[in-house]
């Protein structure tokens, strides 16, 4: 996939990522910080974009600049997609192609940062053919940096130490002989709210009930950060057994792709194919909007790690609703 850059020049590229991720991060913080000092309240001014849900700062603006010019001046060869740019044109089409493309969110979570609940991050995505193959995710208020380079693993806080994902344990579990039961399940609201009967939102709320109810899969948790990207994290960390989502773009969910395969997980559609026992569960397609990610699994005493994920997705598909978010050229 990454065929064109020697690993040498991918770890160039990956050091430079995770150094521009911590720069970026530290924009937000200080932006929380000088907004206190100013006027001592912890609210910000926003903008609303298609709804109330959908907004941005101008926090989202400055720290997307900020990326945008250190990547061209550093790698101007390279194509750049941050979401800011893309939500103020016209189109709705999915722009990546074959090119070395950075794929950037400067702030995911901007409600969260808006309200200061800590779940914000910096998602940066350097995408080859269409697959991300670095991924880099800060979330600042929390101190954790998530980062992954093809062949290189995926990595908690310092990628050259020694706290490798998935951080459950020395011997990665499989998944549950029973999945969904007995799984954190990681899912989000999402910004179409619309409230129409057979809409996204009563699908999403249908599906969760699926996920929770006794007499569906009972997980044991279904938890909501409030972003798409750190759910992928916590996802590929282990510490979220199951993430399920529509209606993400792909700065959402480019970073915390890469770093979830290297890891060890698999990504795939939300939506359920007509026979979820027999259909291929194919690789997911990054423009696609629709998400289906289980964390690493190692193997069981009859299954390998790979089949106990294969049997999560199916018992997933099983349960929930076909969601609608299509959108040109992807």
């Amino acid at each position: 996939m990454a065929m064109e850059f020697t690993q040498a020049q991918l770890d160039e590229i990956y050091a430079f990522a995770v150094d521009l991720g911590r720069k970026a991060g530290d924009l937000l913080l200080e932006s929380i910080e000088k907004r206190i000092a100013n006027d001592g309240e912890t609210t910000y001014a926003y903008a609303e974009k298609d709804n109330a849900v959908d907004i941005v700062t101008q926090t989202d603006e400055d720290v997307e600049t900020f990326i945008k010019s250190a990547i061209q001046t550093r790698y101007p060869e390279h194509k750049f997609l941050g979401e800011e740019t893309y939500a103020q044109g016209q189109s709705r089409e999915y722009l990546i192609d074959a090119h070395p493309t950075w794929c950037i969110d400067p702030l995911d979570g901007t409600v969260n940062f808006t309200h200061l609940f800590p779940m914000f991050c910096v998602s940066i995505g350097f995408v080859v053919n269409h697959r991300p193959i670095i991924g880099v995710i800060y979330a600042p208020a929390t101190n954790q940096l998530f980062s992954s380079c093809l062949g290189r693993g995926a990595w908690l806080n310092d990628h050259r130490g020694s706290r490798r994902l998935p951080l459950r344990r020395t011997l990665i579990p499989p998944m549950p002989p029973t999945a969904p039961r007995g799984c954190i399940f990681a899912c989000e609201w999402g910004k179409d709210r619309r409230d129409i009967p057979g809409g996204n939102l009563a699908r999403k709320v249908q599906s969760f009930v699926n996920m929770a109810a006794e007499s569906g899969a009972m997980v044991h948790g279904v938890r909501s950060l409030g972003s798409a990207t750190l759910d992928l994290a916590y996802t590929a960390m282990g510490a979220v057994d199951i993430w399920w989502e529509g209606g993400c773009w792909e700065w959402d969910v480019a970073a915390g792709i890469a770093i979830l395969l290297e890891a060890g997980g698999l990504v795939t559609t939300a939506n359920p194919p007509a026979n979820p026992e027999t259909d291929p569960i194919e690789e997911v397609r990054l423009g696609s909007r629709l998400y289906l990610a289980i964390r690493p699994a190692g193997p069981s005493e009859t299954e390998t790690g790979r089949q106990t994920q294969e049997r999560t997705v199916r018992e997933v598909w099983k349960r929930v609703r076909e969601l609608d978010y299509t959108r040109p050229g992807a």
